[in-house]
């Protein structure tokens, strides 16, 4: 289906009153053309009738007139740069990009992620930026969630290895 024929059935669905099916096909097309910052606006919008300002905000970052706070939802949202590489869904050189503004945001955030991870990374290439210390920001601190799962799986190993052990006794009584 053609884009054009996307975006009028993503009309038809607005108008409709599907704004889930909008906003699926709106992903989609923005997932087949990411240089595109008209389609990105658009999703934006979809996202403000779900009253989402980290989604819009994310899907309006490329855009010199973006809201403010929708801009600070969405660098709350994915606190770090290769969460936010991650999130803009932008494939390859930011000279692609259609704005000067647009290319200035697209280098901010790759430099940005760079000097974190203290490698160079590329928008064509996600693994370079989806690593595990590129997508969450490694605090150093110990987590509830993270303590209960740790003792957790040393309870169970604790289990087994004195059951097996007992097991290891029985025969020899």
């Amino acid at each position: 289906m053609s884009q054009l024929n996307t975006l009028a059935r993503v009309d038809a669905d607005l108008a409709a009153g599907r704004v889930p099916m909008a906003r699926q096909r709106l992903r989609g097309l923005v997932s087949s053309f990411p240089y595109d910052l008209t389609l990105r606006r658009r999703l934006a919008e979809v996202y403000r009738l779900y009253g989402d300002e980290a989604e819009a905000g994310r899907w309006m970052y490329l855009e010199e007139d973006r809201s403010a706070g929708e801009t600070a939802a969405f660098e709350a949202r994915y606190g770090s740069p290769g969460w936010r590489m991650k999130a803009l869904a932008w494939r390859g050189p930011e000279t692609l990009a259609a704005t000067a503004f647009a290319e200035e945001q697209l280098v901010a955030v790759r430099t940005a992620c760079a000097e974190r991870l203290g490698r160079p990374v590329d928008w064509g290439d996600p693994g370079s930026y989806e690593g595990r210390r590129g997508l969450q920001p490694d605090t150093g601190v110990w987590t509830f969630r993270g303590v209960v799962l740790g003792g957790g799986c040393l309870v169970g190993v604790v289990g087994h290895v004195w059951l097996w052990v007992l097991g290891v006794l029985s025969l020899f009584e």
